[in-house]
C-alpha cells in the first residue's frame, strides 16, 4: 500500500516537473531550441571610442548626403522597424541603434560604429515585403553587433574613416573624380569593404535578429539574390560593399534548420503604404549627390531641415578638419608638407594584375578595381590631396594608346569641372612597356585662406598584353608636385604590369 502511494506521488511530481519546464526545452523536443546571439569578442577599440567614432562619422554623413527628417513617414517606419529588430537584443550587448534614411536612389545601407545605420530610399523602393527590409536592417545591426569596422579598423584616424563613408551612394564608374576614388578606398576598404567573413557573420547573427522580432531569416538571403538576378556584378554598390560570402541561401537554410517553427511575419499594414509614398520622393542619382557635397547643398539643407542632431559634431560644433593640426596658422583644411613627406623606404604592394613600391610611412587601400597610395593625413574630407590611384581599363574601344589616353582623361574631366588638360601627352617607359603620360590641372582637395589649392596630376596608362590597360594618377597640389616628383618617378620605375 505504501509503495502504491509513493507511486502516485512520484508520478504527480513527474507531472508537475514536466508541466513546470520552459518552453526553450519544449521546443527542443519539437526540433530545436531558440538561437542565442554569439558573443562578439574583442576588440582594438572600446565601446566609448566606437560611439565617438560613429557620431563623428555622422557629422560627416550630415554634410556629404542629403538626409530625411525624423518626421518623415519613411524616417519613422524605418526607425519603428529597427526598434523592433533592437529590441531582442539582450541590453548588455546593445548599442544605441539610430535609423535614418537616405533619399539616393542607389540600392544600399550602411552601419557607423557604435550604432548609426542608414538606408538609402532605393532600398525601401527595392524590398518586396517588410520582412525583406527587416534582413537589410538586421544585417547592418549585425555588422555593429559584431563590432566589424573596429576590428577591421582599431588605430584609423577619424579623417580616414570620414573619408569612405560616402562610398554608400557614390557611383562605381571605371574612373569617376579623383575625390570619389579617394572616398570609395579611403574608408570604405574599412568601414563598408566588409570581408566575406565578416558577411557571412552579419549573415548569421541578422538571421538571428531576424528570427527573435519573427521574421523569416531566408528574406534577407532571398533579397540579396534578387539583386544579384537582377543586376549581376555590374549592380547596385550594395552588393560590393557585402561581397556574397558563398551560398548565402543555402548556408541560413542549414542555420535555422533545428530553430522551433514559427509563424513569421511577412509584412505590416505599414509597409505597402510607406513603399507607395517612397517611390513619390525624389531620389538623388550618386552623382547629384556628389555635386550637391561638393557644392555644400546637403549641410545646409540638412540644417535647414533640422535634421542634424545635437549630439553630432559638424563642421559648425567641432574643430578642425582632417588635415588640420600643424599648429602653423594655416587653414584647419591645409596640409603641412612634413605631414606627408615620402620616407625613402620602400615597401611593395601586390596587386591583382601589377606590383610598385610605395614609401613605407604611405598606406596602400583598395579592392580588385581600384588601390589608393598615399599618406594617412593625404586625405580630405572631399578626395584625396597627395597620392597615387591605380587601377585598370579595359580596351573601351580605343584605337590606339594615345587614344584610350584621352579617354581616361576626358573622364576625369568630365567629372572634375575645373580640371584641364595641360599639354600634349608624352611617351613613358615602364620598365621596357611604352606608355603614355598626360598632365592635368584642376582644384586641390585642400584649400588655403577658404580658397582651393592648385592640382597637379600625372596620368599614366600603361597597356597590358592581355588588353586594355594599367592607369595611375599622380596627384599633389602644384606647390608640392616638385618635391614629390622623385617619390613618384620612383614608384613608377618599379611598376611592374601582368
Amino acid at each position: 500500500m505504501q509503495s502504491c502511494n509513493f507511486s502516485t506521488r512520484m508520478l504527480a511530481l513527474v507531472f508537475a516537473l514536466l508541466l513546470a519546464q520552459p518552453l526553450a526545452l519544449m521546443a527542443q523536443a519539437q526540433g530545436g531550441s531558440a538561437p542565442q546571439l554569439p558573443n562578439p569578442g574583442a576588440t582594438g577599440m572600446n565601446r566609448q571610442q566606437q560611439q565617438q567614432l560613429g557620431l563623428q562619422a555622422m557629422g560627416e554623413v550630415y554634410k556629404q548626403m542629403p538626409v530625411l527628417p525624423d518626421s518623415s513617414p519613411e524616417t519613422q517606419y524605418v526607425q519603428h522597424l529597427g526598434k523592433k529588430l533592437a529590441a531582442v537584443i539582450p541590453a548588455d550587448r546593445s548599442w544605441p541603434y539610430q535609423f535614418h534614411v537616405i533619399p539616393a536612389a542607389d540600392i544600399n545601407a550602411f552601419a557607423l560604429p557604435g550604432g548609426p545605420i542608414f538606408v538609402n530610399l532605393g532600398t525601401i523602393q527595392a524590398a518586396d515585403n517588410e520582412a525583406e527590409l527587416a534582413g537589410v536592417i538586421a544585417h547592418e545591426m549585425s555588422h555593429v553587433y559584431m563590432q566589424h569596422s573596429a576590428k577591421q579598423a582599431p588605430k584609423a584616424t577619424v579623417a580616414q574613416i570620414i573619408a569612405g563613408l560616402a562610398g554608400a551612394v557614390l557611383p562605381q564608374s571605371g574612373l569617376g573624380n579623383l575625390g570619389r576614388m579617394g572616398i570609395q578606398i579611403g574608408a570604405g576598404t574599412m568601414l563598408m569593404k566588409y570581408s566575406r567573413a565578416d558577411e557571412a557573420q552579419a549573415d548569421s547573427t541578422g538571421a538571428i535578429i531576424m528570427y527573435r522580432a519573427g521574421y523569416n531569416p531566408k528574406a534577407m538571403a532571398d533579397f540579396f539574390q534578387k539583386l544579384e538576378q537582377k543586376y549581376g556584378k555590374g549592380g547596385p554598390q550594395m552588393l560590393s560593399d557585402h561581397p556574397n560570402p558563398g551560398n548565402r541561401q543555402a548556408a541560413i537554410q542549414q542555420q535555422v534548420r533545428n530553430w522551433p517553427p514559427k509563424n513569421y511575419v511577412t509584412n505590416s499594414g505599414e509597409f505597402p503604404q510607406v513603399k507607395q509614398d517612397a517611390v513619390k520622393l525624389k531620389a538623388y542619382s550618386a552623382q547629384e549627390i556628389a555635386n550637391g557635397a561638393k557644392a555644400g547643398t546637403w549641410e545646409q539643407q540638412n540644417r535647414k531641415n533640422n535634421v542634424v542632431p545635437a549630439s553630432v559634431p559638424t563642421s559648425s560644433n567641432q574643430g578642425s578638419g582632417a588635415g588640420a593640426g600643424s599648429g602653423t596658422g594655416e587653414d584647419a583644411t591645409d596640409v603641412a608638407f612634413k605631414q606627408i613627406k615620402p620616407s625613402g623606404n620602400f615597401v611593395q604592394h601586390e596587386g591583382q594584375i601589377f606590383t610598385i613600391s610605395y614609401p613605407d610611412n604611405w598606406k596602400a587601400n583598395g579592392d580588385q578595381n581600384t588601390t589608393i597610395i598615399a599618406p594617412p593625413s593625404g586625405a580630405a574630407e572631399t578626395g584625396i590631396a597627395y597620392g597615387v590611384v591605380l587601377g585598370s581599363k579595359p580596351d573601351g574601344g580605343a584605337s590606339s594608346l594615345d587614344d584610350a589616353t584621352q579617354q581616361l582623361a576626358q573622364g576625369l574631366l568630365q567629372d572634375n569641372p575645373g580640371m584641364k588638360i595641360s599639354g600634349e601627352p608624352k611617351n613613358v617607359d615602364v620598365n621596357g612597356v611604352k606608355g603614355r603620360s598626360l598632365e592635368l590641372l584642376g582644384n586641390s582637395p585642400l584649400q588655403l585662406n577658404g580658397k582651393p589649392l592648385q592640382e597637379r596630376d600625372l596620368l599614366v596608362a600603361v597597356p597590358r598584353a592581355q588588353g586594355g590597360l594599367v592607369y595611375l594618377v599622380f596627384i599633389s597640389p602644384d606647390r608640392d608636385y616638385n618635391q614629390l616628383h622623385p617619390t613618384y618617378q620612383k614608384m613608377l620605375d618599379s611598376l611592374q604590369v601582368r
